[in-house]
């Protein structure tokens, strides 16, 4: 299967990696900064934005296709859903991914018995339902819960859906995959493997991804830096883009 990705830029490989019922388009503020310094790869996952459907892919195949892109010392960069993927490409590529940026992501987006810092698993599959039924809307509404708690959340929300809107409409069972991911995925066990260099970078206001679940994995990865930004929702690199660039740099310098 293909997958659409746009490169730009000069020197160490970055992927970036969107959320779900997103696109690759979301990096447009920082994309000419990062590629000051890096040569940049904006993927669209599959059944998003560019990138055509696949049909019904799991997480492994979702995996498997991007794995099959990266380059040799890649930095990936996962934001939200895209963390997910990000964490298990470096457990599957450990010799192409030599370092790590989460942004806004978790191990396990749901709530489980002995999982206090996610989502009602309800709430998720509402989303998926209301997707379904009118995506316009829904997606706005989607929107909205990135920007909460953003200092600047009127301007955020702005260019969120500006650029959100600016290419096709996610496929079905392509936001069905994806919302399978954050459904099913329980990562806390399996991170502890991920010997690279990681840097995290979290909203402190996040209603997506609790903070707490940030302070989690730094505690549990073995090489793990965490940006904890005030006034900061699920979007830090459109509200905090100077921060989220200076958590890319660090650990860009890092050895």
């Amino acid at each position: 299967m293909s997958l659409h990705i746009e490169t730009c830029g000069q020197g160490q490989d970055l992927f970036l990696l969107h959320g779900w019922a997103m696109h690759s388009g979301i990096w447009h503020d920082v994309r000419s900064r990062l590629a000051e310094r890096f040569c940049v790869h904006m993927v669209d996952l599959p059944g998003h934005g560019y990138s055509p459907a696949c049909g019904a892919v799991t997480f492994e195949q979702i995996t498997g296709m991007i794995a099959s892109r990266l380059t040799p010392e890649c930095i990936v960069c996962g934001w939200s859903l895209g963390g997910q993927i990000a964490m298990a490409l470096a457990l599957r590529e450990p010799g192409l991914v030599r370092k790590l940026a989460l942004v806004a992501s978790s191990p396990s987006f749901v709530k489980r018995t002995d999982w206090q810092w996610g989502m009602d698993r309800v709430t998720l599959e509402l989303f998926m339902e209301s997707f379904r039924r009118d995506y316009k809307l829904t997606l706005k509404r989607f929107l909205l819960l990135q920007v909460t708690g953003s200092d600047e959340s009127r301007e955020v929300l702005a260019r969120l859906r500006q650029s959100v809107f600016q290419r096709n409409e996610p496929d079905s069972q392509g936001l069905q995959a994806g919302l399978e991911i954050l459904l099913t995925a329980d990562l806390r066990d399996t991170i502890r493997r991920i010997t690279q260099p990681v840097m995290l970078i979290h909203g402190e206001n996040d209603v997506i991804a609790d903070p707490d679940a940030a302070r989690w994995m730094q505690q549990h990865l073995p090489d793990a830096r965490l940006m904890l930004l005030p006034g900061c929702g699920h979007a830090p690199f459109l509200s905090h883009a100077d921060s989220f660039l200076k958590g890319l740099y660090e650990l860009q310098s890092y050895h």
